[in-house]
């Protein structure tokens, strides 16, 4: 096996027992992103020389003994976490070239665990969008057919992982962004539950609905991500002091007395890809041979989600986007006539489409007299779809449902559609209005050869339910195990 091909379990296991160095490792990594990136597109910027210097000093860490399963260990970053002294662009014109001055709780996290970032990853701007088309820097392809979308907004973490450019990587999820690229890439995504990750240092989108989580090659490796990145943040007020267990206790392998929530309204959705409805149908299957019951539930306000989610989302964002004014930091229009061109010149030059689309959308709704019509009513909602969860739970340990209505879509198919694109967060974005945790594990392809991923969702800080059930499925499958062979034409 390849350097740059090992899992996080097997690449830690190797450096303990002194068969590599962390240096031989990352050096691999880097020259993986040398000869493929070209092709894929998943980096906005390499942290070459940065990535060395932290690659010798887990070694000198291996070396005295004191290392953790994450010593050594190359990890790519969506550019939206804040990494000091490198490069935080969101994909965006108007932080192109901000560098904070300060990093992220998981970052600091990750740099006491010993773990070696060597990049950030390309996104949707400001995390918007379900393609990563929406990114002003780039175009990231999907390393299964380079002619489709990664999926969206993780898409550079998601290829990144798939077409073996890191170990791992962390994305965030709003309403699905960790687990839908990591579907149409063929790895693994965990969305952890509202307040388990630290959200200081994320460039927010929508406040209530963000989360921080892993993208890797398989649980296991997801479960180190996991131990490594949880736990209180003072400096995030929404961060929970939930103990935080040690999640690869739960990865053993069986699934007698789980019962497996199926959701009808989920299964019964139309349009529906054929090819995804047999993985699904055959996941199940599986789950069943293994010793699971599958119970049948109902989620009844589901129908509701992707409006509601698309009135609170945009809200909070067009409160956060507030600060891009070029004033402080980032892109500012030139020769400015008055304040207020400088303001609308900065903004509309500086953001994309899709995120003044969203901004218009959601100073709407928050707009005096459409308050109560909008966002009032999308709060309820999402209360309604809570209890919905909460009243499916009493019946079941985990709720099984697709990630996405399809496999990965050819570039450029939907960008012009908004409305469709946003129709294809339906199964993702309910758990993060009710801020339960979620996860994607690779069940099958599609008859193009494209992944398609199974999602299972747990009550709120049961990720080890989730981990224990993806786990079981991933023994008793082998779709991990495939890789994409980098070998599609560009259009």
């Amino acid at each position: 096996m390849k350097l740059h091909e090992m899992t996080i379990q097997k690449a830690s296991e190797c450096l303990r027992a002194k068969e590599i160095s962390a240096k031989e490792l990352v050096q691999a990594v880097l020259d993986r992103i040398e000869a493929v990136d070209k092709t894929i597109g998943a980096y906005i910027t390499v942290n070459h020389d940065h990535a060395m210097k932290q690659a010798e000093m887990a070694d000198q860490q291996i070396a005295k003994g004191t290392f953790t399963p994450l010593t050594g260990i190359p990890i790519s970053i969506k550019d939206l976490i804040s990494t000091k002294g490198l490069r935080t662009t969101c994909a965006s014109k108007i932080l192109e070239n901000y560098v904070p001055v300060y990093n992220a709780g998981v970052m600091e996290k990750l740099s006491q665990a010993g773990a070696v970032t060597v990049g950030k990853v390309n996104m949707d701007e400001f995390a918007m969008g379900s393609s990563t088309e929406n990114s002003r820097l780039k175009v990231t392809r999907n390393p299964w057919d380079l002619n489709c979308i990664p999926g969206g907004s993780s898409g550079g973490s998601a290829a990144s992982v798939s077409a073996d450019m890191c170990l791992g990587s962390l994305g965030s999820d709003t309403g699905g962004s960790i687990r839908q690229p990591a579907s149409h890439c063929g790895v693994v995504g965990m969305k952890p539950t509202y307040g388990r990750v630290s959200r200081y240092g994320l460039v927010a989108f929508a406040s209530s609905l963000d989360q921080i989580g892993p993208l890797t090659k398989n649980v296991t490796d997801n479960a180190l991500l996991m131990n490594a990145i949880s736990g209180f943040d003072a400096r995030d007020s929404t961060s929970s002091k939930q103990d935080v267990p040690d999640f690869t206790s739960f990865l053993s392998k069986g699934l007698k007395g789980i019962r497996i929530g199926i959701p009808g309204e989920y299964h019964e959705t139309e349009g529906i890809d054929p090819d995804v409805k047999a993985a699904i149908k055959n996941a199940i299957a599986v789950l069943q041979q293994m010793g699971a019951e599958c119970v049948d539930i109902s989620l009844p306000h589901s129908k509701y989600a992707v409006a509601a989610y698309y009135v609170i989302a945009p809200s909070e964002a067009s409160s956060n986007l507030a600060r891009y004014d070029g004033v402080k930091y980032g892109f500012r229009a030139d020769h400015p006539g008055s304040l207020i061109d400088m303001y609308k010149n900065t903004r509309s030059k500086g953001f994309g489409p899709e995120v003044k689309r969203r901004i218009i959308i959601g100073t709407y709704a928050l707009s005096a007299g459409y308050y109560d019509a909008y966002y009032g009513k999308a709060s309820q909602v999402r209360t309604l779809i809570m209890d919905d969860f909460k009243k499916a739970f009493q019946s079941c340990d985990v709720i099984l449902s697709p990630v996405s209505p399809t496999p990965a879509f050819p570039i450029g198919e939907k960008i012009d559609d908004p409305l469709t694109m946003y129709l294809l967060d339906i199964f993702t974005l309910s758990a993060n209005l009710a801020g339960i945790p979620g996860i994607s594990v690779p069940c099958g392809f599609s008859k193009k050869g494209l992944p398609i991923g199974l999602q299972l969702m747990s009550r709120h800080f049961e990720e080890g339910k989730l981990f224990k059930v993806a786990y079981s499925f991933e023994q008793e499958t082998d779709f991990h195990h495939k890789k994409p062979q980098l070998s599609g034409k560009k259009s």
